[in-house]
């Protein structure tokens, strides 16, 4: 369910102004009746400004009077207008803590899927070409502490995104006429 802008900041707003029970309020806003609860008791949310949904064409006062009426209803958030953000796909900013899994990342990817190009592996783990082939060739500055592991669970790149990437580079093998390498199983992975 979508939310409403500012959703404390929303709650506070009608808890002031409406009549609504603390659970229409916490459900509309995304929260805890409890939390809702110590907002309307001060021990929450102090010095917090009420942000109004009315005027902010999030819900109509119609709306709001239905649910003041009938405890058992609940708020609907009108449909906006604006468009929704689309989200890109591939590499997206990595965090610091797990830059240094990059490489990897990058390795497990080079051993287990061959035929992903540079250009894929650089936009699937947010790296350059630079560093793959550094990686590949072995003489990136801590080649000795490099352990393939799955950028999937280290975070580096979603499942969906590898698997993409993976069908798109097999697709290509087939058309140039190549045979699509199979990746090792886990047994031989551990011999």
């Amino acid at each position: 369910m979508t939310l409403p802008l500012m959703p404390k900041a929303t709650a506070v707003w009608l808890i002031d102004k409406t009549a609504l029970t603390f659970t229409q309020i916490a459900e509309f806003c995304g929260m805890h009746p409890l939390e809702v609860q110590a907002i309307a008791d001060g021990e929450v949310a102090q010095g917090i400004v009420g942000y109004d949904p009315v005027a902010n064409s999030q819900v109509t006062l119609a709306e709001i009077r239905r649910c003041e009426a009938d405890a058992d209803a609940r708020l609907k958030l009108l449909p906006t207008a604006l468009p929704q953000p689309k989200r890109l796909k591939g590499a997206r900013y990595t965090p610091v803590a797990k830059r240094n899994d990059r490489p990897d990342g990058i390795a497990y990817l080079l051993r287990n899927y061959p035929q992903l190009v540079d250009a894929q592996i650089a936009k699937l783990m947010g790296t350059t070409k630079e560093t793959i082939q550094k990686v590949r060739d072995r003489s990136h500055w801590n080649s000795s502490n490099i352990k393939p592991r799955d950028p999937v669970i280290l975070g580096l790149c979603s499942q969906s995104d590898l698997h993409q990437m993976v069908m798109a580079a097999n697709d290509r093998l087939i058309r140039e006429g190549r045979q699509v390498p199979v990746p090792p199983t886990e047994t031989e992975e551990a011999a």
